[in-house]
């Protein structure tokens, strides 16, 4: 395939490109969970690039123009053929991206310069690893890759965007997009990772004698109180489920962020598309929900996102959002539970630290070169600081009494 045979063009709605076509692109070749291994190129399921879930992020106002999220999706084409897309937004501001680049914006806008807008490349307000050049099957990936690299540059120049922003992508893209002129971001989430086990008793043997009994007195003391612990997937999930869910959302996004992203609608929406990649945790005291986490399912990993409760209990949180996961993932044979960003606390209880890769195209030379310096001293101290929360793990170790 020649280069000149691709064609490239930007949309300004996920509903412009036909739902066939972007999941043969965004969810190729989709591996069985656990008995496969793990592809290098991205192409196990991941629910977070599906047509219908950005579809639902658009339809229900979540991510649209009017939230400072203006779509602008880039589709690459062979003889009328979409063989690569990319889920791209037109930014006005940086809120609801987890990889925070505001001292940037505020440092060169005290030099004169205009930040926003911006092109991000995400999922939006999702800040999990996936794949975001987003290639069918059978086409020539590296070709199509740097295409589509260079698309995002030339899209930068026609909407007089400062920069293109592309977060929580594959190592592999990471690689390449370096190879286009686009900056190197490292940072880093807390990962649980399936090591074969059949029981969450068997995950347990792996703690050292500490942090086990931690667990089992967490674990038993979130259910005091008459609490009990539902999993609702498909059909399950009703509306008065959603109902209960939002409301918890709601009250503690609003106290954590100030304003949630995600509306009422959406989850209807995702109910309604693929309820069959959605886990939501519930916990239940004297006949009412008090609290809950919504995962999404993917072929390999199971991704924890939102919590929320109207009703606090010692260890509750922990319960819904890391044991229940960590249970899930086991029953399912899923080799990866990511729960979302940040958190420490998540080493304590089995989650080890990940690094996460963003790339990053800065129009502006004397910006880049200063963002390049800052992030060679940011990829050094992100390394480190891996390497000793690793060590810092609650894993026994050879030394360590027998289970």
């Amino acid at each position: 395939m020649a280069s000149s045979e691709i064609t490239l063009e930007a949309l300004p709605g996920i509903g412009e490109i036909p739902a066939v076509d972007w999941n043969a692109c965004a969810n190729p070749l989709a591996p069985e969970p656990l008995a496969s291994s793990c592809s290098a190129l991205g192409q196990a399921y991941n629910p977070f690039v599906s047509h219908a879930f950005l579809s639902a992020a658009e339809a229900s106002g979540c991510a649209t123009i009017r939230t400072g999220w203006a779509p602008r999706h880039l589709v690459a084409k062979v003889d009328e053929r979409i063989v690569g897309v990319v889920p791209c937004y037109l930014k006005s501001h940086s809120q609801g991206e987890y990889v925070f680049d505001r001292g940037w914006a505020d440092a060169y806008e005290r030099a004169g310069g205009r930040y926003y807008p911006k092109l991000q490349v995400s999922v939006p307000f999702t800040p999990a690893t996936g794949p975001r050049l987003l290639i069918r099957a059978g086409e020539d990936r590296s070709q199509i890759g740097n295409a589509l690299a260079q698309g995002l540059i030339a899209l930068c120049g026609i909407s007089e965007a400062s920069s293109v922003h592309v977060t929580f992508a594959r190592e592999h893209e990471w690689e390449l997009l370096a190879g286009q002129g686009f900056l190197k971001r490292t940072d880093q989430q807390f990962h649980w990772h399936n090591q074969g086990f059949s029981s969450f008793d068997d995950f347990l043997a792996t703690l050292n004698s500490r942090h086990r009994k931690a667990i089992k007195r967490e674990r038993r003391d979130a259910l005091a109180n008459g609490i009990t612990i539902h999993r609702l997937t498909g059909k399950d999930i009703t509306e008065e489920a959603w109902d209960a869910f939002f409301d918890f959302y709601m009250d503690t996004g609003s106290r954590k962020w100030g304003r949630p992203y995600l509306n009422r609608k959406f989850f209807s929406l995702i109910g309604q598309s693929m309820a069959d990649d959605v886990l939501l945790v519930m916990a239940k005291r004297e006949g009412r929900w008090i609290a809950g986490a919504i995962n999404f399912i993917g072929s390999h990993t199971l991704f924890g996102r939102n919590w929320g409760a109207i009703e606090h209990h010692p260890f509750l949180h922990f319960e819904v959002c890391y044991y229940q996961a960590i249970d899930f993932a086991i029953q399912r044979r899923l080799r990866i539970v990511e729960a979302g960003a940040q958190g420490e606390h998540k080493i304590a209880r089995g989650y080890l630290p990940q690094t996460t890769y963003s790339a990053h195209f800065i129009a502006d030379r004397g910006l880049r070169r200063a963002i390049d310096d800052y992030l060679k001293r940011e990829r050094a101290y992100v390394e480190e600081a891996g390497r000793e929360l690793a060590e810092a793990g609650p894993f026994r170790k050879e030394a360590d009494e027998p289970s």
